[in-house]
This record gives structure tokens, C-alpha cells and sequence, in this order.
């Protein structure tokens, strides 16, 4: 058995991160060569098999970039992205020159969309167009990945068409993006199927998910393509990328691993992916939305009442992941007027306070009426009360 079908018979899923590539498209969030460099060894510390690192024919900066990453980056894949043109692909080349392990990213639309409107051609140039591509690239690189734009809404006969023909041409990577975000789960995991089901050549390369956030499953499509055979994921840390973003990698990550019964798994060190959370976000200059899922500040914090009494009986209760799994802090007891004695006492004895079911019955009423003024009510405002309090009671 070859090295590509020993890899096609794991379940480990390859994390493609385009951070520097994708996620580098959001306006405001454009990085210079130095920043481009932290985050990407902050990736391969993370785990991330392949980095995307640029799009080298756009930019002296991006190509500067590019060949600075290639020179540094010792275990992960360094990956350049191409158009189908012959001038990108070699420029892409002299970029990754020095890269331990490099990959060139080459593809173009295949939706009669993109077809029609994008280059005013037909499927057959299209097939042509896309053969050439890869065969240019791999004069530079074994480690060719095709990406089909728009394959989202690509009939799925003709995709399948070119996806062999690009295989046959020297594609190790067919990547499959639902580059518009219009996909359901279910359409995207069946498209992978029929890929896998009708390419006949499919066991010689490895199917990548490359899922756009526009309706907000990006992450579900990527799991339901894992599902159907995919084994690499594109994705960006925080979901970061045009338009409504991308794949977010924490949360293909921690979805895997929450749902160990798929069988599929990462090399994904999950206690680094806060951490890098916030690199992204300082160095990006893109906060992090508070609701969002895993990173967000407001993850692993419980404001609600009936959500605080069952957290500090059992975290389990309201909580599928432990902070300290993802490299966060710890988790929090927001106090606010929806929360009640359990998460009051709880903060008090936290405080140093040594208080009684009745100081607690006494204090929470004091609580509500400041809670409803100040919405969230800090140590230092509890301090003051329990002070005031316990002074008033040994008078």
C-alpha cells in the first residue's frame, strides 16, 4: 500500500490553516512579513499540518512573505495559492523553493456561474484549463492541491469529471469549496460522497472541505464532508475570512473531539487554541465576537440563574468543555439580577466571607436592587456589602 492510501485509510483529518491567506482578506486584518512569520510558527506549534501562507503573484509583500515562512517553518507543509495561469504558479514556485515541505494551490471555477459569467468560457476549456494547471505545477512540486471555486453549486456529474482528470494530471489534494457558503449540510456531505462513490482515481488523492461562513455552516458542512471521506479541513483561527469568514479551526477541532464516536481525529494541540485565539486577534486587529464559541469571553461564563446553581452542583451540567481543554482560564459566575443565592454565596466564600444561609437571604435582596443598577456586579462592589453588612450585624 502506497503512502497516499496508508494516509486515505486513517481517520486523522489534516488541518489546512489560511489564516495568512483567507483570513488575511477581511479588511483592516492585512499583515506584513514579521507578523505573517509569528503567527505561522504559532500555527505549527499549534499542530497545523499545512499552512496556506500567501498568494505569492499579488504582492512583493505576499511573495516576501511566502519565502520567509518556506525558510523557517520546519514540520508543517508551507502552501502557496495560484490561479490557473502559468505566471502565478511559477512565481508560486520560486516562493516555496526553500520550504521543507511545499505545496502549490492551484484550481479555478467550475460552477457554470463562474463559468459562464467569470470567464465567459465552457465546461470543456474549463477541464482543459484546470489539467494544465495542475501539470504546471508540478514541475515545481510533487504536492499539488486543486481547488474546484464555487463547487458548492458545480453539478456534481461534471465536477466529478474534472476532479479525475486532475487527479490523472498529478493532483495529491482535490479540494472541494463551498466557496459562496450556500450549501446545507446534508447537499455538501452528499457531494462529497458522490465524489468519493463516482471518481474513479479518488484513492490517489486526499479530498479536502474548503467551507465559506455565509449562512453559518461552515463548520457543520466541514464535519458532515469529514463524515462522507474527506480527511483535510480548511479553516482559519477565530472563523476569520472574506465576507462572513471561514471554517473556524477551534471549533472543527474541539467538534471532533467532543465526538469521539466519528472516529475522527486531529493533531491539533487543543490547550494552544485560546492562546492563539488572542495572537490572532491583537496581531489581526479583529476581536473576537464575546458569544463565540470556544474562544469567546463569554464561553465558559454562566450568568443565568437556574445555569449557575446546576454549573457549581456539577460543571457537566451546562458545560461540555473544560476551560483549562482549550487553554482557557477558568470559568465564571457573571453575577447580574438573573442570578441567585447559589452563585451569590458561591462568590462571597470565593471573597473570603463566611456567611450563613440567613446573611445570604439578607444580602441577596441589597444584591438585586444593586445588580439591577450596576448589570453586572464586580468583587469589589460584593466586598463592600459584605463589609457593610456583617459591621451592621455586629452592632
Amino acid at each position: 500500500m502506497n503512502e497516499l492510501n496508508c494516509y486515505m485509510s486513517e481517520n486523522r483529518i489534516y488541518i489546512f490553516d489560511t489564516t495568512l491567506r483567507d483570513g488575511e482578506q477581511v479588511p483592516g486584518c492585512k499583515l506584513n512579513t514579521k507578523e505573517k512569520v509569528e503567527l505561522a510558527l504559532a500555527l505549527e506549534e499549534l499542530g497545523v499540518d499545512i499552512i496556506e501562507a500567501g498568494f505569492p503573484v499579488s504582492s512583493p509583500g505576499d511573495f516576501e512573505s511566502v519565502v520567509a515562512i518556506s525558510k523557517i517553518i520546519k514540520n508543517a507543509t508551507v502552501c502557496g495559492l495560484t490561479r490557473a495561469v502559468e505566471k502565478d504558479i511559477e512565481v508560486a514556485g520560486a516562493a516555496l523553493k526553500h520550504a521543507k515541505r511545499g505545496r502549490i494551490h492551484t484550481g479555478i471555477g467550475t460552477s457554470d456561474s463562474h463559468i459562464k459569467s467569470k470567464f465567459n468560457s465552457n465546461r470543456e476549456d474549463i477541464l482543459k484549463r484546470a489539467v494544465q494547471a495542475v501539470k504546471w505545477a508540478r514541475k515545481y512540486t510533487d504536492d499539488v492541491e486543486f481547488y474546484a471555486e464555487d463547487a458548492g453549486r458545480t453539478d456534481n456529474e461534471y465536477l466529478a469529471r474534472v476532479i479525475e482528470a486532475v487527479i490523472a494530471a498529478g493532483a495529491t489534494t482535490v479540494n472541494i469549496p463551498d466557496t459562496t457558503g450556500y450549501c446545507l449540510p446534508t447537499q455538501y456531505g452528499d457531494k462529497i460522497a458522490y465524489l468519493m462513490n463516482h471518481v474513479q482515481n479518488i484513492d490517489r488523492a486526499i479530498v479536502s472541505c474548503h467551507c465559506h461562513n455565509d449562512l453559518g455552516l461552515a463548520t457543520a458542512n466541514s464535519i458532515y464532508g469529514a463524515i462522507n471521506g474527506a480527511r483535510q479541513i480548511e479553516c482559519t483561527i477565530n472563523g476569520l475570512g472574506e465576507r462572513a469568514g471561514n471554517t473556524s479551526l477551534e471549533e472543527v477541532v474541539m467538534v471532533l473531539k467532543q465526538h469521539s464516536h466519528l472516529g475522527l481525529f486531529t493533531n491539533i494541540d487543543a490547550t494552544k487554541l485560546n492562546p492563539i485565539s488572542h495572537l490572532v486577534s491583537d496581531t489581526m486587529r479583529m476581536p473576537v465576537q464575546p458569544n463565540k464559541a470556544i474562544v469567546g469571553a463569554n464561553a465558559f461564563s454562566h450568568s443565568s440563574g437556574i445555569h449557575q446553581d446546576g454549573f457549581l452542583k456539577n460543571s457537566e451540567t451546562y458545560e461540555i468543555i473544560r476551560p483549562e481543554e482549550v487553554g482557557a482560564a477558568t470559568s465564571k459566575i457573571v453575577l447580574t439580577a438573573r442570578s441567585g443565592r447559589s452563585a451569590l454565596a458561591f462568590r462571597f466564600k470565593n471573597l473570603g466571607f463566611e456567611l450563613d444561609k440567613n446573611d445570604i437571604d439578607s444580602l441577596y435582596q441589597q444584591f438585586l436592587k444593586l445588580a439591577d443598577v450596576l448589570k453586572e456586579v464586580e468583587d469589589e462592589n460584593l466586598i463592600l456589602l459584605a463589609t457593610e453588612f456583617l459591621k451592621q450585624k455586629a452592632a
